[in-house]
């Protein structure tokens, strides 16, 4: 198998479902494997305090209103999921919360998906775990020691894994990606490592491919300059199409490693090798 391409829709849908569509439209037609999404329970990841604070959206004038106005809730997830059946590509999601954990798996998703947030969260990390479906699991703010206990649980539930390099900024700088950070999480888990990226462009993924990367994660939208804090960090369909062509050339590049002379290079040799000994 090739590399896994994820399209990381998250909440660039803006909690339209023509625009999540058409953001599933653009994945299926760069070639991703999947897409995914961010659900959250709203009351139990944010502080009352929290989602009465005043904040200006196109839903209202409260963190409540910006918050739930970027959910699906069951009609929104249930079209989703008829419509990437229709177009022939995976779907899931991360959970922000148990709630949304246990309302995922109605759907029964060939995969999970641990966001960065809720990496240290050990609890929630056992049930997503038992569940035993493959989990992809972002390492962004974390420690070690925070991987070491993360990877402990799922471990314990004997539930499969991979761990993608990441870093939480957005968009994320050059210095400090630090790509070199897959070879230290193979080395030390011995897992399969991917890697979900928040730089502005597509140079860095298709370097974690050249060093070994199984998973690629890359946020996507419409425009960049679409209202949501991730839209910045994510790449439009161009540039989408661009990466996902270029991963998959690798591999031919690359080659098996033998040292061999093909055919077109041994009539090269005919034409420049003219002298004799």
């Amino acid at each position: 198998m090739g590399v896994f391409i994820i399209a990381e829709i998250g909440i660039n849908h803006n909690g339209d479902i023509g625009i999540a569509k058409r953001l599933i439209d653009m994945a299926v037609a760069a070639g991703c494997d999947a897409v995914k999404f961010q659900k959250r329970t709203i009351d139990v990841v944010y502080t009352p305090e929290t989602l009465s604070a005043p904040r200006e959206s196109p839903w209202g004038t409260t963190q409540r209103e910006q918050k739930e106005g970027l959910e699906f809730g069951e009609a929104g997830y249930d079209e989703i999921d008829r419509y990437c059946r229709e177009k022939g590509i995976i779907w899931f999601a991360s959970a922000w919360d148990e709630e949304s954990q246990r309302f995922l798996a109605k759907y029964h998703l060939q995969y999970n998906k641990v966001a960065s947030a809720m990496l240290t969260n050990i609890a929630f990390l056992e049930v997503v775990a038992r569940e035993r479906r493959h989990t992809f699991i972002s390492t962004g703010m974390s420690s070690l020691d925070d991987i070491d206990r993360a990877v402990a649980v799922f471990e314990k539930a004997q539930c499969p894994y991979s761990l993608l390099h990441c870093v939480s900024t957005y968009p994320s700088g050059d210095a400090e990606i630090n790509l070199a950070v897959m070879d230290t999480l193979r080395e030390r888990y011995g897992c399969e490592i991917g890697y979900s990226g928040h730089e502005a462009d597509i140079l860095a993924s298709i370097v974690a491919v050249s060093r070994g990367a199984a998973v690629i994660e890359r946020h996507i939208t419409l425009d960049r300059t679409m209202y949501g804090s991730d839209q910045a960090a994510s790449l439009e369909a161009g540039d989408l199409e661009a990466m996902v062509s270029a991963i998959r050339r690798i591999p031919v590049i690359m080659g098996a490693g033998e040292k061999t002379v093909s055919e077109r290079e041994a009539a090269v040799a005919k034409k420049l090798r003219y002298f004799t000994v």
